[in-house]
């Protein structure tokens, strides 16, 4: 086999998805479905701008192992004009092929633990359902739970900034190519990220990473795909749930996909080119903003 058949044998999976998504958001684009519910125009201006979030969403994700939700979220929030309950439905919807493009970009590189991705993708489907349950029951209170995940996440990112610049008394988590095996641990964290999920609307890739690391001494490569594989069931359901509830707006959403596949392979490509410290530095950052985005919410001030 040469290297151009190598190369598209490894590709299909993810030029499947392209002609799936780019099939959805022809159909939706042209038929005018869900007209009716004053979605922003798309044009060609913006469609292009919702390919380029897309890609940029998927780097991150393919990199730093997210799904990608803080880049598109907030975008179709504050910059395409979309309600939030809008935003948060048709982002997870995007996330469903960015964990698939993404996950599947580390398995063929090895790049996640799969024994891991079973227990938490596993019990992380139940903790979606509970958690879509408890959105109807919590919505008036998504402000205070985001004050509270804005504090939670503080302490990951200080902590991973501290260890990637290399200051004094970092911890040094280990390397390998498989997870210590912690199957009542990853069926509980599972199933919390789970709940995260639903109440929420995001994939739950910034949960996953640190806590892999940090509660469980996983590998810092492994832990990128091993999230990114576990939040496809994640996705997979809870945008299933919104997609049935009328909360996606299908056209915008596909063509956020089409660019989160396209730009988490490249992030699953270029990983192993980063040293552990940086990756740790790099998440650290983008958890900082997080944090600072889910504290300033809660006192009226949009951070983008």
């Amino acid at each position: 086999m040469n290297a151009a058949t190598g190369f598209w044998k490894k590709q299909a999976p993810t030029l499947v998805l392209l002609a799936i998504v780019g099939a959805v958001a022809a159909w939706a684009l042209t038929s005018g479905v869900q007209a009716g519910k004053s979605l922003p125009h798309i044009g060609v201006t913006q469609g292009v701008l919702l390919v380029i979030i897309g890609v940029a969403a998927g780097l991150l994700g393919g990199l730093i192992g997210t799904g990608g939700c803080s880049v598109m979220l907030p975008s179709l929030n504050f910059w395409m004009g979309y309600s939030a309950p809008i935003a948060i439905g048709t982002t997870l919807f995007a996330v469903i092929f960015t964990a698939i493009s993404g996950g599947y970009g580390h398995l063929v590189r090895r790049n996640l633990d799969k024994r891991a991705t079973l227990w938490l993708g596993g019990f992380g489907i139940l903790g979606v359902l509970l958690g879509s349950w408890l959105f109807t029951m919590l919505s008036s209170q998504t402000a205070l739970l985001g004050l509270v995940l804005g504090l939670a996440f503080a302490w990951p990112a200080v902590r991973m900034i501290w260890e990637g610049v290399g200051l004094p008394g970092g911890r040094v988590v280990k390397e390998g190519a498989t997870m210590t095996p912690h199957k009542t641990g990853w069926a509980v964290f599972g199933a919390a990220i789970g709940v995260l999920t639903g109440i929420v609307g995001l994939g739950g890739g910034y949960a996953l990473v640190p806590g892999l690391i940090y509660l469980f001494g996983a590998p810092v490569y492994l832990t990128m795909g091993t999230s990114l594989a576990t939040m496809i069931p994640l996705a997979i359901v809870g945008g299933g749930i919104k997609l049935a509830g009328g909360y996606v707006a299908i056209a915008a959403g596909s063509l956020l996909a089409g660019g989160t596949i396209i730009g988490a392979q490249i992030g699953a490509a270029v990983i192993k080119r980063f040293k552990p410290a940086t990756l740790k530095l790099i998440f650290g950052l983008y958890f900082l903003y997080v944090s600072v985005k889910f504290i300033t919410a809660y006192f009226g001030v949009q951070v983008w």
